[in-house]
């Protein structure tokens, strides 16, 4: 029993690391991206309405986070 409960625990920590990790590259790839565009992406999305760029940036971190599940889970 305590060799099934150590390995649930493993499990469970590992999950907790590699869950703040992707959170925190998502974070590094956003801070990326808004340091690299020639306009404030923020005010676009917020002020202008322009739902292309709303959809650009969801299907950008969408794609990441696929890219960072895969090499978390090799």
């Amino acid at each position: 029993m305590t060799i099934l409960t150590a390995f649930n625990l493993a499990e469970f920590l590992s999950t907790i690391i590699y869950t703040t990790l992707g959170v925190l590259m998502m974070a590094a790839c956003w801070w990326i991206i808004t340091k690299i565009s020639p306009f404030s992406i923020v005010r676009e999305i917020e002020e202008d309405q322009n739902v292309a760029l709303a959809i650009l940036i969801g299907a950008l971190f969408l794609s990441l986070a696929i890219i960072i599940a895969g090499v978390i889970r090799s």
